[in-house]
């Protein structure tokens, strides 16, 4: 089982879109992948096709997971309509999962602990993390063998970059050493602009072997999907953002 933090403190660079997707195009291919949405906003709930209310309504959600250190991991598990794919849903009280473990001791490698019982049953497990460096997204980078990093192919591209990076040494260092980077994807891609193409470049030219191969291009069906609660394969499978994913989830199986 592969764990991948996909995480990035810039909000709307794509992380939880490119959660569901990469899930959907994984699950094509024959993989069990299990999306954890452990952002508070719950888009990635949403945006494939889990009810928000109902899961909370039955305390079904990462939060009552991590704080409740009895529960199985297992019972927290919505199976989606879309193949090979579940999810464990998020809920808007996680927001305040570092306040009630503040001075907790290894609050960080919850999450770790609980995905040993699935080791068996996934072949991917997605994490979709909150857009900031908080001890939820400790908790996903310590549980992951590795990061997935969404960048926007806009100005502000490198935009905290450094800081990103320098905590996923600090993870690294002090908490997971098996940690790697997965790699870098560029998302939001306008072909044919000189911004779009300039920003590559510079992302090339600073992170070389990091960058993956497949772009993100920008698409509207990518922008559409989530409100019909669907990946995009299924929403438009003829689409550029559908190519796009499909060709992300191969790369990512030729990572290994």
């Amino acid at each position: 089982m592969k764990v991948i933090a996909i995480t990035n403190q810039k909000g709307g660079v794509g992380k939880t879109t490119t959660a569901i997707n990469l899930a959907a195009g994984l699950g094509i291919y024959d993989k069990k992948v299990l999306i954890i949405d452990t952002d508070p906003q719950g888009n990635a709930t949403q945006g494939i096709g889990v009810s928000k209310i109902h899961i909370e309504q039955a305390n079904k959600t990462i939060y009552e997971l991590l704080i409740n250190n009895e529960e199985k991991i297992e019972d927290y598990i919505v199976s989606t309509k879309f193949k090979n794919v579940d999810i464990i849903g998020s809920s808007q009280h996680l927001a305040g999962f570092d306040k009630e473990y503040c001075g907790s001791i290894q609050k960080e490698k919850i999450l770790k602990l609980k995905l040993k019982s699935l080791k068996d049953k996934y072949d991917y497990v997605l994490i979709d993390c909150p857009p900031s460096l908080n001890s939820i997204t400790l908790n996903g980078m310590v549980a992951a063998q590795s990061v997935l990093i969404p960048v926007q192919s806009e100005f502000y591209a490198m935009e905290g970059m450094t800081q990103l990076l320098n905590s996923i040494q600090m993870c690294k260092k002090n908490l997971n050493r098996s940690l790697t980077i997965e790699g870098i994807l560029m998302t939001m891609y306008t072909t044919n602009t000189n911004l779009s193409e300039s920003v590559l470049e510079e992302i090339k030219k600073y992170f070389k072997s990091y960058v993956f191969e497949t772009i993100i291009r920008r698409n509207i069906a990518i922008a559409e999907a989530p409100s019909y609660g669907e990946p995009i394969m299924y929403y438009d499978v003829k689409s550029k953002g559908a190519q796009d994913y499909i060709n992300l989830a191969k790369e990512v199986i030729k990572n290994g």
